[in-house]
């Protein structure tokens, strides 16, 4: 299980409606609202600064996080929307959904990939091309894995790595239906261009 849901600090914000809205904005704050799981909507903000840097790290609507609001117990959350403004694209309002534990939530979960002594073909000087550091995956919120481990054990030269190959735990399904390709190995550089010019020793 993952231990690496990042925190986020909000606050209950006093009243509702756009009045409400634009006091929290005037003390740098950005209104938002958390809905679902069973429970009233609560109206709560964030500090603008906070967020926007959250938002420019990337991800922001495919990240789980803990939502830790004074008075309140700690709930995990994924965002739904947010709303900016039309001219200067700064963040205005957001909305979460509170997640049950068997809530299944797409998410991106990195990929890590091990033995990497028991690949031949890193032995023989390929390069692992990794192609996507991390898959989207449909994961239940209550059991997601602070990785997928994908094992390089006997990968040769030319091999490709899909989705396939890589042992998900339990209960973890890809979003793609297609079988994509997540790393392969190719020959270094001196060799790819040594098998170049011996074939075109045998065109010639």
């Amino acid at each position: 299980m993952a231990g690496e849901i990042p925190d986020l600090v909000a606050e209950v914000r006093a009243g509702t409606g756009k009045g409400a809205a634009r006091a929290a904005r005037r003390n740098g704050m950005v209104p938002g609202v958390v809905y679902g799981g069973d429970a009233e909507p609560l109206a709560i903000q964030l500090p603008f600064n906070a967020l926007l840097k959250s938002l420019k790290q990337g991800r922001f609507l495919a990240t789980l996080f803990n939502l830790k609001v004074e008075g309140q117990e700690d709930v995990r959350v994924i965002c739904r929307s947010v709303q900016r403004d039309v001219v200067k694209d700064l963040p205005t309002h957001v909305d979460f959904l509170r997640l049950r534990r068997t809530t299944r939530v797409n998410l991106h979960i990195p990929v890590e990939f091990i033995n990497h002594a028991a690949a031949p073909g890193l032995k023989r000087g390929g390069v692992l091309t990794v192609v996507r550091a991390d898959v989207d995956l449909s994961v239940v919120a209550g059991d997601i894995p602070e990785h997928i481990y994908v094992d390089l054990t006997g990968k040769q030269i030319g091999d490709t790595i899909t989705i396939s190959q890589v042992e998900l735990p339990e209960g973890v399904k890809p979003t793609i239906e297609r079988d994509f390709v997540i790393a392969n190995i190719t020959a270094p550089s001196g060799l790819q261009a040594s098998a170049e010019d011996e074939a075109e020793g045998e065109e010639a």
